[in-house]
């Protein structure tokens, strides 16, 4: 499995908040990408660039997320405020390698159906959950759709894989939860990219025996509680 390393944004800085709520942050650093190249220094070929400011409908990040992957020629997966086809179309230009589409997807899945049309294996559709139910613009509010109906009307699409953050553990440094990670993992149709808690080796190794693809690592990483740089296979379990 394949661990990625989080570039979070906000206000143009990079943050690492506790369970999304602004205000929460427990790191921060002044320069997207210059804490991107942190991670391609230490060997990282992927990262997850997420536009917070774009979520919450502030002015985007585009222009550091393009200079991100100009600079590290990285394996990028992008988010945040995706909802049409020109800013989908947009980052693709800008060399992203996927883009992850969140709360218009989730409330509209007859336009992820398109969209999917449109992009066939680019879109990574984030289905966050807290307490076992889905959550949506910026995991505020719950979505119209249980995570069963999503799967069922899912199921047949062109998608890149299911991001799911479980934002009950997410940013808090105290580990996953293992039973909703396999559970989750196990009944998706696509391939899982798993966040939220992950902060052990041990707990990757748990989305990995679970079947997840990816684990998405932000919060462990910034404060060295996790060090994938060091592991043997580097950045993978």
């Amino acid at each position: 499995m394949l661990i990625i390393p989080a570039v979070d944004i906000m206000d143009r800085r990079v943050v690492q908040l506790v369970g999304g709520v602004p205000g929460s942050e427990r790191v921060t650093m002044p320069d997207p990408v210059e804490a991107a190249g942190l991670w391609a220094r230490r060997g990282s070929e992927h990262l997850h660039v997420i536009d917070l400011d774009g979520a919450f409908g502030k002015p985007d990040n585009v222009g550091a997320i393009k200079s991100i992957i100009a600079e590290y020629g990285m394996s990028v997966q992008v988010g945040g405020g995706v909802r049409d086809s020109a800013k989908i179309e947009a980052l693709l230009s800008a060399g992203a390698e996927r883009v992850i589409v969140g709360t218009k997807a989730i409330t509209d899945t007859d336009w992820l159906a398109g969209m999917c049309d449109l992009f066939p294996g680019k879109l990574l559709l984030a289905m966050d959950t807290r307490g076992g139910e889905v959550v949506v613009k910026g995991w505020r509010e719950p979505a119209p759709l249980g995570v069963d109906e999503l799967f069922r009307r899912i199921r047949g699409l062109p998608l890149a894989g299911v991001l799911n953050t479980n934002v009950d553990v997410e940013g808090r440094g105290e580990g996953i939860d293992p039973a909703a990670a396999t559970d989750f993992i196990e009944r998706c149709p696509h391939a899982v990219v798993a966040s939220g808690g992950v902060t052990t080796k041990k707990d990757a190794a748990t989305l990995s025996k679970a079947g997840a693809a990816a684990a998405v690592v932000g919060m462990a990483i910034y404060t060295r509680t996790l060090r994938p740089w060091r592991w043997k296979t580097k950045w993978r379990v």
